[in-house]
């Protein structure tokens, strides 16, 4: 089959198309013929090897793992002989965490893995980037923000992967939602149901003197010690890009009498069934018609570096989606 593989950390250049032997299913596991994989801002980091605490997860000297992506839709082609959840011909979709990687034409996954029924209305593309952006922004905003009817959410980055997942989901979590992102992303992050906009190149919401309940970084760019003071009494920032300066922040706020929090979560070192319970009620989300995925670009697989130089810029809106049938 044909495989994205790279065998050391760098620039995009190092991912390279490959054949490599197609995986076989053990007993518990299903074979997925790849129509669609993710390529996200995790997967940058991780080709990067930055940060490079990273590597003690990802391989010290070159990626333990040579398949990038995680996200993944496609059909269900062989199944082992103890799979009961699925058979052959099932169009499905998840993630594949630390293991076999997604930019490829086939991957194997447990079948009490995060891997979920794709709904008929959904495409192939749509579904797959769902995990990186729904799914983290499910996790934040729920179990680390404590997201409550009425409150004030801001969310830095909203025109990102993360950011227009978590645009929309607060939106379902029934609060005021105000957006932070570039002049040229603002009627789309409107358009996903923020209550306002804010222009991070003529406005600097931490001067305002307006106070939320979360504020999301979904990019990491700003700091606990910046927005603190646009955090009401008992208001949480969150992000899920760790520093040193956020570990150290979450630290001492947890140690502290501070009633304002800093928190991170890595979405993906949550237990296997917690994640697939997110990807569950996000479906639901989805075929209610209360979410939507936000594509930006496609790309053919044999195109992944191109891909990867995108999504380097910063710029992308939504997901960038890569081609795999």
């Amino acid at each position: 089959m044909k495989a994205i593989i790279s065998t050391k950390y760098g620039a995009p250049d190092v991912l390279q198309l490959q054949e490599v032997e197609k995986p076989t299913p053990k007993d518990n596991e299903v074979l997925v013929r790849i129509h669609a994989s993710s390529v996200t801002t995790a997967d940058t980091f991780m080709r990067t090897g930055t940060p490079y605490f990273g590597r003690l997860f990802m391989g010290l000297m070159k990626p333990k793992y040579p398949t990038p992506g995680t996200g993944f839709a496609g059909q269900v082609e062989a199944i082992g002989k103890d799979v009961t959840l699925f058979k052959m011909g099932d169009a499905v979709f998840g993630e594949s965490i630390f293991g076999t990687g997604t930019n490829a034409e086939y991957v194997c996954v447990a079948e009490n893995g995060i891997i979920v029924a794709k709904p008929d209305d959904m495409s192939y593309e749509e579904a797959a980037p769902i995990c990186d952006g729904a799914v983290t922004s499910m996790n934040f905003l729920k179990n680390l923000g404590n997201i409550q009817p009425g409150q004030k959410v801001l969310i830095n980055g909203a025109s990102g992967s993360l950011g227009t997942a978590a645009v929309q989901l607060a939106k379902h979590f029934d609060v005021e939602v105000t957006g932070v992102c570039s002049t040229a992303n603002i009627e789309l992050v409107k358009s996903l149901g923020a209550d306002k906009v804010i222009d991070y190149s003529k406005e600097d919401f931490t001067t305002t003197g307006e106070t939320y309940d979360i504020i999301y970084d979904t990019v990491g760019k700003l700091s606990f010690t910046k927005c603190k003071k646009s955090l009401t009494t008992n208001g949480t920032y969150i992000s899920p890009v760790l520093r040193i300066p956020l570990l150290v922040q979450m630290l001492w706020t947890s140690m502290t009498s501070s009633h304002k929090k800093a928190k991170f979560s890595a979405t993906g070192l949550l237990p296997v069934p917690e994640i697939r319970y997110f990807l569950e009620e996000i479906k639901i989300l989805f075929e209610q018609k209360k979410i939507k995925s936000v594509i930006d670009r496609y790309y053919p697989i044999a195109q992944v570096a191109d891909a990867h130089r995108y999504v380097d810029t910063g710029h992308k809106k939504g997901n960038v989606v890569l081609l795999t049938a």
